[in-house]
């Protein structure tokens, strides 16, 4: 599958050394550019591109970026991509300690990554925001193996959900359904699920007893 990363940082850098060790063929950008990039690519051999070059033929675009720093994406950054590309927001919003205050967030209580959505102009995928980027390398298990980990995924468009899904399965993790972008609350920071290390049954459990109010550590 051909998958476009924007972001190199940790979840970013981890998902493209994962996706092209099972032979995808993953191109990565960041803000820096592609010169900037020239180890990892090295190391993992997928292809150094700027952020506008990114999502070119792409199946699965990643997000994996500072909140702050969706908007000052390339108008049409989605362009040249596939026609049913899955877009995945695994990006979380830190008004403290990165992102400083986004209203539609704050005053209108958008999820982060329905306020991603607005922002690229197309519907994402939840996913990944919750987990340590080590345990994208360390963690993955065979199917059915008793210490699987299982990850949150949220989104509106069904099609997209279940190729995210499949594409997370062939990680070597479980998934659960965590209901639409309106319900990805349930998986924001400082939830139960929020960094979960634990099987399927434990994150659906999880997801049941968040609190959609935001805490005060991730409040602007």
């Amino acid at each position: 599958m051909k998958i476009g990363i924007i972001g190199a940082g940790n979840i970013g850098g981890n998902l493209t050394r994962r996706l092209t060790a099972l032979g995808h063929d993953v191109s990565v950008a960041n803000s820096r550019g592609p010169h900037t990039l020239t180890a990892l690519a090295e190391e993992t051999g997928a292809t150094p591109v700027t952020v506008g070059e990114a999502a070119r033929g792409a199946e699965v675009v990643v997000i994996t970026i500072p909140v702050k720093a969706v908007p000052n994406l390339p108008t049409g950054v989605l362009d040249g991509a596939a026609k049913d590309v899955a877009v995945i927001d695994t990006n979380n919003y830190y008004p403290k300690e990165r992102d400083g205050r986004i209203a539609e967030i704050e005053d209108e209580g958008l999820t982060e990554s329905r306020w991603t959505e607005r922002q690229i102009g197309h519907p994402v995928i939840k996913a990944f925001n919750g987990t340590y980027a080590q345990d994208i390398l360390e963690r993955p298990r065979p199917a059915g193996d008793p210490d699987r980990m299982a990850l949150p995924v949220a989104g509106d468009d069904e099609a997209a959900k279940a190729k995210v899904r499949a594409l997370i399965d062939g990680l070597g993790f479980d998934t659960v359904d965590a209901g639409g972008i309106d319900d990805s609350w349930r998986q924001q920071p400082a939830t139960p699920v929020y960094g979960l290390r634990a099987g399927a049954e434990a994150v659906e459990k999880a997801l049941t007893e968040a609190s959609r109010e935001r805490t005060a550590d991730f409040r602007a």
